[in-house]
């Protein structure tokens, strides 16, 4: 059971009945302890002379780790196993969003304000003054989070239905991360013509849409195409989202390294939409020395089965991920699980920074070279350094629907990722800590204003 790493993604609710006795609780304990659970909150539910009933938090590793704890409370004499469930499932159950109404409907006069007749009124303003619909409608604070299923998480291609549980996730992150009305929209087609035409005739009731879990190259095209032919911004935030984030983070690790980006030498592994725009982020904000590497090595420039984006930052060596971290300094992997070895990682320069961004399981354990390099992050919430796109994408929004931007620009996303990086003071800067924690309140709003500045400064608010 050693090599468990219990988590609340595996997390169960169990209601038992034990003797209300010196020594029972421990013993229920010790038998979930010895078969990998965690243990987390415990509340009495109800107690009598001999036998009470508690409620127990545990996290497990897996679906089958968790029916092993679960055999192993039911082996216990004396103590009953009334239920149990599991957590994530409770929480999904039914969805996770929901529409309230803003102003109540108490009388008459409240819905002959909010319907008809009076609705009349603000419907002929808006058709004669359309501008006047982010004034007088949702569109001002409604963000679409669009989907076609091809690329969710780590997972592949699930299809629409298959997405819905993310983008009703990404909702509730919009809403109480940056207070943006947010809904998501599955679409049941994976044709970039459809999704384009689809987006568009939907667009009259957002103020922004959020391109969410759309396969590479696709992606590229709907969003250019997009934004290209609408006047409000898209998003796509596997590419930006990614790139903001990794860069405010590099940003500060870099400043304990001391080494300034256009002197490092980065390589990506991952030449997914992610990579490719973490790429080209880093490139504008003064990197100058990048290498990107796909399943088949090094994106080089003798290969002749490159798309547009990855020809563009192609490098002249050829080779493997091997070859190409021997003397780097930064490795950022937006891959896949255990592709990177420890020798690898001991090729690497000197105060090597290793941000290892697969999900659930990293390119390399950060246990296996905590003591090679001088910063480890991941994706993950369980070790520090969470490369987190909540960091970014609420606040950017937030700026965006607030100052009405048409588009967003390159200039957004650095100065988003330097205002994200600047939360964490250089006098609080260590190994452990260069991002800010997700659920600091400032976050949002700095980022909102970095957005908002920099639109202006880029002519693109209306």
């Amino acid at each position: 059971m050693a090599n468990l790493n219990p988590s609340s993604s595996f997390s169960l609710l169990l209601t038992v009945q034990l003797p209300n006795s010196p020594g029972a609780l421990s013993q229920l304990l010790s038998a979930i302890g010895q078969a990998g659970g965690n243990v987390g909150p415990i509340d009495l539910i109800d107690q009598s002379r001999d036998r009470c009933t508690r409620t127990i938090v545990v996290d497990a590793a897996s679906t089958d780790h968790q029916q092993i704890i679960l055999q192993s409370v039911k082996a216990l004499s004396d103590i009953e196993l009334l239920d149990a469930h599991d957590r994530t499932y409770k929480l999904h159950e039914g969805g996770k969003i929901s529409v309230t109404t803003k102003t109540p409907l108490q009388r008459q006069a409240d819905l002959a304000m909010a319907y008809t007749p009076g609705v009349g009124r603000i419907c002929r303003e808006i058709a004669d003054h359309p501008e006047r619909v982010f004034d007088l409608t949702v569109k001002q604070n409604m963000v679409a989070i669009v989907s076609d299923g091809s690329a969710v998480l780590g997972l592949g291609n699930l299809g629409p239905e298959g997405a819905l549980p993310v983008m009703e996730g990404k909702a509730m992150l919009f809403k109480e991360f940056g207070n943006v009305d947010a809904f998501p929209i599955c679409l049941a087609t994976q044709d970039t013509e459809e999704i384009i035409k689809v987006v568009k005739q939907i667009s009259p009731v957002f103020g922004g849409v959020n391109l969410e879990d759309i396969a590479a190259p696709r992606c590229f095209e709907i969003e250019a195409r997009l934004q290209a032919e609408l006047n409000i911004p898209i998003f796509h935030d596997d590419q930006h989202g990614t790139a903001i984030v990794v860069l405010a983070a590099l940003t500060n690790a870099l400043k304990l390294v001391k080494k300034p980006l256009p002197s490092v030498r980065i390589v990506i592994n991952g030449a997914g939409a992610a990579g490719i725009a973490v790429a080209n982020l880093l490139k504008a904000g003064g990197a100058t020395d990048v290498w990107l590497c796909d399943s088949k090595g090094i994106v080089s420039s003798d290969r002749d089965d490159l798309n547009d984006a990855k020809r563009a930052l192609a490098v002249p060596t050829a080779g493997d991920l091997t070859l190409a971290m021997q003397g780097a300094d930064v490795f950022l992997g937006l891959s896949a699980p255990g592709v990177v070895s420890v020798e690898m990682v001991e090729s690497m320069n000197q105060g090597a920074i290793v941000f290892a961004m697969a999900n659930p399981i990293p390119e390399i354990q950060p246990e296996l070279v905590t003591h090679l390099v001088a910063v480890m992050a991941t994706g993950r919430s369980d070790y520090p350094n969470q490369i987190n796109n909540v960091l970014a994408f609420p606040g950017i929004f937030r700026g965006a629907l607030d100052c009405r931007a048409k588009r967003l620009t390159q200039r957004m996303f650095l100065d988003a990722a330097l205002a994200i990086a600047s939360l964490v003071p250089d006098s609080e800067l260590s190994a452990t800590n260069i991002v800010p924690s997700v659920f600091d309140p400032e976050v949002a709003t700095v980022v909102s204003a970095a957005v908002q500045a920099a639109a202006k400064a880029d002519g693109v608010t209306q």
